[in-house]
């Protein structure tokens, strides 16, 4: 082989690696790469260079997903081209901000209570994390779920049965053991837990080989919605809020609510347990492209709500209420400019 021969394989060698790892990154590989954050520089929410954030939202049949999507479809429009966004799928909070500290994510959709968990380097994580928030936007929902002939009324009467614990490192995972836990059951010893994401989980309730499922998003859940759509009266909500006073004590973020019954079209309103939703960003993101993230979407929030109706509780009034996780000095740039409180 020649020297002009062993160079012209070495190049196409080089050629082969570089699609490679394009079609790495365009099957869900690493999507993060925004610029970081200049702290001694002016935020004036002008993006100048091209641009592109990585968003991690949840399950597909979730609420993070759709309003992700939405938001990563607005980013362009509200910034001249500069700024454009990819949402990916994934398993939700905890693994969310696990990517997002990583880098492979720019933005990541988080339930509070495993969003203060990681500044605080509690619950799953050993150590701090330097994430920050953009914004509390709307409420998530514990919709616990059983099948009618399950015999299960209550969280405590879910022992050893098929049990939906949610997606392995999401929120509803979180939620679903912590209230497993208050109801005085061992979620690894005394249910039967399967961690499956949401489509799985609905699949398995519909051929009877799930009990129930804990399931925490923003109402109504497309999959919550196709079940109850299909089943009828098969399926029911159970009543939780008993276990909020153990709850609140574990994280100030559990608050009662309802699931209206013309959600899903149920029979009745059923009482429930929320925590709200932030989106997360590493703390050195760039403070121009975070202050654009967070105008667009409450700029933009019509059209999340088009995506998912769960993105009305978007709300500037709530914006800033996400102690002890910090706003990035971008988001509190837009808020102020918004009229955020």
């Amino acid at each position: 082989m020649t020297v002009s021969g062993n160079r012209i394989r070495l190049l196409a060698g080089v050629g082969v690696l570089a699609l490679a790892a394009a079609g790495v990154a365009g099957c869900g590989g690493r999507q993060g790469g925004a610029a970081k954050d200049d702290t001694a520089s002016e935020v004036t929410c002008e993006v100048t260079a091209d641009t592109r954030v990585g968003i991690a939202t949840g399950n597909a049949t979730g609420v993070y997903y759709p309003v992700g999507n939405a938001l990563a479809g607005q980013l362009s429009g509200t910034t001249g081209g500069k700024l454009t966004g990819t949402a990916a799928e994934t398993g939700a909070s905890v693994q969310n901000i696990e990517q997002l500290v990583a880098g492979q994510y720019d933005v990541a959709f988080s339930l509070f209570d495993s969003a203060v968990n990681a500044v605080q380097g509690k619950g799953s994580f050993t150590a701090a994390q330097p994430v920050e928030a953009l914004a509390r936007i709307y409420d998530n929902y514990t919709q616990v779920v059983v099948r009618a002939d399950a015999g299960i009324a209550s969280v405590a009467d879910m022992r050893g049965k098929r049990i939906s614990t949610g997606s392995p490192k999401s929120g509803t995972e979180v939620i679903a053991n912590r209230l497993l836990e208050a109801a005085g059951l061992d979620p690894a010893k005394d249910v039967q837990a399967q961690r499956l994401d949401l489509a799985k989980t609905v699949q398995g309730v519909k051929d009877g080989s799930i009990d129930g499922f804990f399931w925490s998003g923003g109402v109504p859940t497309g999959g919550l919605t196709d079940l109850f759509t299909t089943t009828g009266d098969q399926v029911k909500f159970i009543d939780i809020t008993p276990l909020l006073p153990k709850m609140a004590e574990l994280n100030p973020a559990y608050q009662a609510g309802t699931i209206s019954k013309d959600a899903y079209g149920t029979a009745a309103d059923t009482p429930t347990i929320v925590v709200p939703n932030v989106l997360l960003v590493r703390k050195d993101l760039d403070a121009n492209v975070a202050c654009a993230i967070t105008r667009t979407v409450f700029e933009r929030k019509d059209a999340l709500a088009q995506a998912n109706p769960a993105a009305k509780g978007i709300s500037l009034e709530t914006a800033r209420r996400t102690e002890p996780v910090p706003l990035h000095r971008g988001a509190d740039k837009a808020l102020r400019d918004l009229g955020a409180n």
